[in-house]
């Protein structure tokens, strides 16, 4: 599969590429947040050529599963197969049917939605250790691929196996959202030549899923395509959210409430406060959901620098969640034109201006880029602190992204999203250097400190600008 070439996913067909190669069996495990293009990838990588492909079907009982295998191995085999009573017996076809294909050859094997097939008292999982170990695991001719949107599910019975299915996987693909610049290609190809600004904007209520990305219409200006992606009656997108999560977790509720709760707090929470402001109960089970969250890129913990407590805090990152309870649960099916009405109003800017952060983090590697600080080992995190606790006199202070560079260094990020140059007055570089000795203070740290304003456009150049070390600009997030 040399030649084939997928928009943002070069590393991936690389992977792919070099496991084909391999002499020995292949088990490679393909995970990612729902709608990210897994079985997109693995469709158009193998150009569909597979001599065996299921797909689990969700919310589906045993027999039904059971049904679905035997009729694609019906059409496989050309031959009227006999459902099979469990998954080994089931299995055991599989072989069966493998067993008399070419040797000579490669044999692709593809299990879409795997999470969907291990449904309650069926002994899925077992049943394909036993067929993994006691076949699959010795056919140098045979690629087989695993594939789900649960990725909790993914990562502990596959990835992180410590059964039947330890050490066994040979390659492990988590595919992430696209970034800025392969969000641009993505848009390109699909005829959309937005400005970067608009590229931005459509990036912090979508991320980079390429399935929401599908549906933008080139005919269309990015507000338009909102307001009919969301707003309007019958929107494709407006019931997403909801269908998401009761795809991907069981009592899909309460996965809700913890990021409907996360929602309403910039700088996120603590676990155990988390579960007393969604009222669920602070235990291993609530741990478990938290985890799978972050697995399943919705929520990310965060960490604060020199921070004394050593306790995780948690914040929601995924941007359709947040654009969802920002805007979508209240205004759907109100006003049509919602987004195009509200431009550039208070509510707009608020959230752009927070959401712009969190696109910053998930930019660290161009950032550091454009710092020229590629190769040094940094370290992100954020800091706070109450001016109460230092200082009677200080207001306190806050920084959004600090980078704690090897080279002692530390840059100090500031972001700010505008539609103009950005233009720093008195009263606002009173703050930064406030920030900026809080932050010595506070740390006691040793290093030099560097302060780095991270911007749509740049920073306009007047006698309050000199405090900025160095500047980011959006053009420098695409690279």
């Amino acid at each position: 599969m040399d030649d084939v070439k997928l928009l943002g996913r070069e590393e991936e067909c690389r992977r792919l590429n070099h496991a084909l190669r391999k002499k020995e069996a292949q088990l490679i495990v393909v995970y990612g947040r729902r709608r990210v293009g897994k079985t997109y990838l693995i469709n158009a990588f193998f150009q569909k050529r597979f001599d065996f492909k299921l797909t689990g079907e969700y919310n589906a009982p045993k027999e039904s599963q059971l049904e679905n295998f035997t009729l694609e191995l019906n059409r496989r085999t050309r031959r009227s197969n006999v459902i099979p009573n469990s998954w080994k017996e089931a299995f055991n076809h599989l072989r069966d049917y493998l067993e008399q294909l070419p040797s000579d050859e490669k044999h692709v094997v593809f299990l879409d939605e795997m999470p969907w097939m291990d449904t309650p008292g069926s002994d899925f999982l077992p049943a394909f250790e036993y067929f993994w170990n006691s076949y699959g695991n010795a056919c140098d001719d045979l690629v087989f691929i695993v594939c789900g949107s649960a990725t909790s599910w993914m990562t502990d019975h596959i990835d992180r196996n410590k059964g039947g299915l330890f050490s066994r996987k040979t390659c492990s693909l988590h595919l992430k959202p696209f970034t800025l610049g392969e969000t641009e290609a993505f848009l390109q190809a699909a005829g959309i030549n937005w400005s970067r600004y608009d590229i931005a904007m459509c990036y912090m209520i979508m991320g980079g899923i390429p399935y929401y990305l599908g549906f933008l219409d080139s005919e269309l200006p990015l507000s338009s395509n909102i307001d009919m992606l969301f707003f309007s009656k019958g929107a494709e997108l407006a019931e997403e959210f909801d269908n998401l999560f009761r795809t991907l977790f069981t009592h899909s509720d309460q996965y809700i409430r913890i990021v409907e709760e996360l929602s309403k707090r910039r700088y996120g929470l603590g676990k155990k406060e988390l579960a007393e402001r969604t009222g669920l109960s602070y235990n291993g089970e609530f741990t478990k959901k938290l985890n799978r969250l972050v697995e399943s890129g919705f929520v990310q913990s965060i960490s604060y620098y020199h921070q004394k407590s050593r306790e995780t805090r948690y914040q929601l990152s995924d941007y359709f969640s947040m654009f969802y309870f920002r805007f979508v649960r209240e205004h759907y099916g109100v006003d049509e034109s919602y987004w195009t009405h509200t431009y550039d109003n208070p509510s707009q800017n608020a959230w752009a201006g927070l959401t712009f952060e969190q696109l910053c983090r998930d930019h660290l590697l161009q950032i550091k880029q454009r710092l020229g600080i590629s190769g040094v080992l940094t370290e992100l995190s954020t800091w706070w602190a109450r001016g109460t606790d230092r200082d009677q006199n200080n207001a306190g202070a806050q920084i959004d992204m600090v980078l704690d560079r090897r080279d002692h260094v530390i840059s100090l990020c500031e972001a700010k999203y505008s539609p103009n140059l950005f233009e720093i007055d008195k009263a606002y570089e009173l703050t930064l250097r406030n920030k900026i000795e809080s932050f010595r203070s506070a740390t006691g740290t040793t290093k030099s400190l560097q302060l780095v304003m991270i911007t749509t456009f740049g920073v306009k150049n007047n006698k309050y600008s000199n405090l900025i070390q160095s500047q980011v600009q959006l053009d420098d997030l695409f690279d």
